[in-house]
């Protein structure tokens, strides 16, 4: 073990945790102010709920030795058991960190991919339904794609697959999971008639910050070690952010006349997305144009759901969904040996057809599996508790009838209700 290397992933590790508060800000700051409280708990019950069921069983499904095929992994590792120094795949001679700590950082990784679904729900699904869907999703859709693609046995990654940081796993995952779970949950009731504007600007901007921040651990910790790799992970993070950022607002302007701030922070947001999957293969001027590219196809994917009338709330599909595709579409063309010889060629490198093909092999099945296995599971929490709320307490906001709070204090309200 190199104790430089397994600090490198701790700290990233916690980079990656510091994440889901700036998630939940972000999300709380663009939605009404009855329904603040109830989103940011959903990212904070996650942090809880997926850290146990992680260390308990999910871990060992994402990354114990294969159960045969390449599937699944087997419970030989439940309950953190069985560690041994290295993990099955993981070479000891290439990765020098404690297989205690990769188990931890990709806690974290799980822990934002559940708290980024919330987005899609807000104002309308049960607290109980939402724990009840995370545990499901966690061992039968995250689980097995992080076994697919995460772990070298998984039969995606034996195929050659490359996702430095989670372009299925993470973002095309969070972001078809959410569409299937909010087709079964249904609109907001009067949108898209009624107005649903943010409460608070400010709020959303200092989360995307924080996620800026954390993003950092996020894409160069997944190098697993402190080495040039994760130097330029950590630049093109940077790079992609910036150019996400502008060529969001730059849509703006010439589409709407107006770039606006909760642009900006969207546009950060669908760079470092798009980066996630090539961070570590890529160049860094590919990483400007996939940074780029992402913000304006993320801008125009946001309007798509005032046409097909699906109610993603907080864009988790148009942002995350359509940002790994990007990504993952790209990383193809752009990966390079000479940034990075543990991956491949892409096809600008002189590494032909192959890479393209199999990335694009990687992001049709994982759109395909994350879809049809939340939705399945979506109808089946809908009907074993129901998934969401009556009229009446939409009406009045989840802060006060579920969670007994209020994140404002109202005249002749405490700050505090029922407890």
């Amino acid at each position: 073990m190199n104790s430089g290397d397994t600090a490198w992933v701790l700290i990233s590790a916690a980079l990656v945790l510091f994440m889901t508060p700036g998630l939940a800000l972000f999300y709380g700051g663009m939605v009404r102010a009855k329904g603040v409280l109830s989103v940011m708990m959903q990212s904070f019950i996650c942090m809880g709920l997926v850290t146990v069921v992680w260390a308990l069983i999910a871990f060992s499904l994402s990354f114990a030795s294969d159960a045969g095929g390449g599937v699944i992994g087997t419970l030989r590792l439940v309950g953190v058991g069985h560690l041994g120094h290295t993990l099955p795949g993981f070479s000891a001679h290439t990765f020098h960190v404690s297989p205690l700590a990769i188990m931890v950082f990709q806690m974290m990784f799980a822990i934002i991919t559940a708290a980024l679904i919330s987005g899609g729900t807000v104002d309308r699904m049960r607290f109980v339904a939402f724990m009840i869907f995370i545990v499901l999703w966690l061992l039968l859709v995250y689980a097995p794609l992080a076994h697919w693609v995460f772990s070298p046995t998984g039969w995606l990654a034996q195929r050659g697959v490359l996702d430095f940081a989670g372009g299925t796993v993470v973002e095309i995952n969070s972001g078809f999971s959410t569409l299937a779970l909010v087709l079964v949950l249904g609109r907001r009731t009067g949108w898209p008639r009624e107005a649903m504007p943010p409460h608070s600007v400010p709020l959303s901007l200092l989360g995307a910050g924080i996620l800026w921040f954390g993003w950092f651990g996020f894409n160069a910790g997944s190098a697993l070690g402190a080495n040039e790799v994760a130097v330029h992970a950590f630049v093109n993070t940077q790079l992609a952010a910036a150019a996400g950022l502008l060529g969001w607002i730059i849509f703006e302007a010439v589409r709407e006349h107006a770039a606006t701030t909760l642009g900006a922070a969207s546009g950060a947001v669908a760079g470092m997305v798009a980066i996630t999957p090539c961070a570590g293969f890529v160049g860094a001027m590919p990483a400007l144009l996939i940074g780029a590219l992402a913000g304006i196809v993320c801008a125009l994917a946001v309007r798509l759901k005032f046409r097909w009338r699906y109610d993603d709330s907080l864009d988790v599909l148009a942002v995350h969904g359509i940002g790994g595709i990007v990504g993952m579409g790209l990383l193809g063309l752009f990966a390079a040996k000479s940034i990075n010889p543990g991956g491949s060629n892409g096809l600008f490198s002189g590494g032909g057809f192959h890479l393209l093909g199999v990335e694009w092999l990687a992001l049709v099945v994982a759109v395909s599996y994350c879809f049809a296995v939340s939705y399945g599971l979506a109808r089946l929490v809908d009907r074993l508790v129901g998934l969401r709320v009556t009229p009446e307490v939409e009406f009045d906001g989840l802060d006060l009838r579920v969670h007994a709070e209020t994140a404002y204090a109202a005249p002749g309200l405490g700050t505090h209700l029922g407890g």
